[in-house]
């Protein structure tokens, strides 16, 4: 699935990703280092291609020839606790560290 890098939104493109094309959630630029399959912070560059050319900007649009967005997998949403078992946590830290008299 392809996803914004910031914001994680699922993008529906099936074409070529433009330059000028930007993420429906947060409105960053879609076609930038940050969304590409060769992004990799641990190498030189920040791309594990070694023929392309240095971007300083990796989270704005560039016409970097070896782009190609990358597949994410879904992130699955937190869900929130119930309700009844905050008090219960709650009950058996208080015991836990009561006072003795």
């Amino acid at each position: 699935m392809k996803t914004c890098y910031q914001c994680q939104r699922e993008v529906l493109i099936q074409d070529r990703v433009g330059r000028r094309d930007t993420c429906p959630g947060c409105g960053v630029d879609l076609r930038c280092c940050r969304n590409c399959t060769f992004y990799d912070p641990h190498y030189a560059s920040a791309c594990r291609e070694p023929h392309s050319d240095t971007v300083l900007n990796k989270e704005a649009g560039n016409f970097c020839d070896f782009f190609s967005f990358i597949e994410r997998q879904a992130q699955p949403s937190v869900a929130a606790p119930p309700e009844t078992a905050a008090p219960s946590a709650r009950a058996r830290l208080e015991a836990l560290f009561k006072k003795k008299s």
